[in-house]
């Protein structure tokens, strides 16, 4: 069967106006083109500062590019919409709504009838693990429970895509492992597509089937790599600790190229043309 492109960025540049120079502006991303499949979980990695956020938010529709387009299922992208999901680093939860309330948000904005909210929402619960804990609020749960609280929020209008900006990354170690199995469980039962941005190497390898390098100043694609490991995946694995190898080298590269950009240039400015 041939894959289906779920997400297409075309030709996708960020300008954002210089803080001291008005009349100067950052180029935070150039020509960013990228196909995501349907079914496809993609980790976005690279550099501090190389855009990776940036660039899910303008897929979201949270942020309108300088130039290019973002498709979804072949519509353009002008805004935020019920067929994207995010999930945040911060958990973004409502502190005077419980777990139920919650994950009921986006349902209750998408106005679907109160009865139907509720079945929805309990599944989606159920399914990150928390039934028990439909009445507590944010300010009574754990970060893992609280971020579980969001994934299950993002996934229970039933979007095509799930965005997801580094949502474990203040989570202890521990804790991080176990929500990164548990979200793979949810990929495997829901056959969403995922976007992902992570700091971290060893993250995107153990979820990804495609990792997507970001070099920086300004913010590019420099390379895709597919991980074609199997599921559940050991670090200890050779082929895994040759990926992260060659992934850090990748990074490495892109660093050192910023860094000695900056000492010739000592600036990021850029005039839009």
């Amino acid at each position: 069967m041939e894959n289906l492109e779920k997400i297409s960025v075309r030709n996708v540049e960020q300008f954002y106006q210089h803080p001291t120079d008005k009349k100067a502006y950052i180029k935070v991303l150039e020509n960013i083109n990228l196909d995501i499949y349907e079914g496809q979980f993609v980790c976005l990695v690279g550099p501090s500062g190389c855009g990776k956020s940036t660039l899910l938010n303008i897929i979201g529709g949270l942020i309108k590019p300088t130039k290019g387009d973002v498709l979804v299922d072949s519509s353009k992208v002008n805004g935020p919409g019920s067929d994207r999901g995010m999930v945040f680093q911060g958990y973004a939860l409502l502190p005077w709504r419980t777990v139920l309330k919650n994950v009921e948000l986006g349902l209750e904005i998408n106005k679907v009838p109160k009865k139907d909210r509720k079945r929805m929402a309990r599944e989606f619960i159920d399914l990150v693990g928390l039934s028990k804990y439909e009445k507590y609020y944010p300010g009574q749960l754990s970060g893992g429970m609280r971020q579980r609280v969001a994934i299950a929020r993002g996934l229970a209008y039933n979007p095509k895509v799930l965005l997801m900006d580094e949502p474990f990354s203040a989570l202890d170690a521990q804790t991080r492992e176990i929500l990164q199995y548990e979200l793979l469980n949810i990929w495997e039962k829901t056959k969403k597509t995922i976007v992902f941005v992570t700091h971290s190497v060893d993250e995107a390898i153990y979820l990804a089937n495609e990792v997507v390098i970001l070099g920086s100043n300004p913010g590019r694609v420099v390379k895709k790599l597919n991980v074609d490991l199997s599921y559940p995946r050991s670090h200890d694995n050779s082929e895994f600790q040759k990926l992260r190898k060659e992934i850090w080298s990748e990074i490495s590269q892109q660093v050192n190229k910023s860094s000695n950009t900056e000492d010739r240039k000592r600036s990021d400015d850029y005039e839009i043309a």
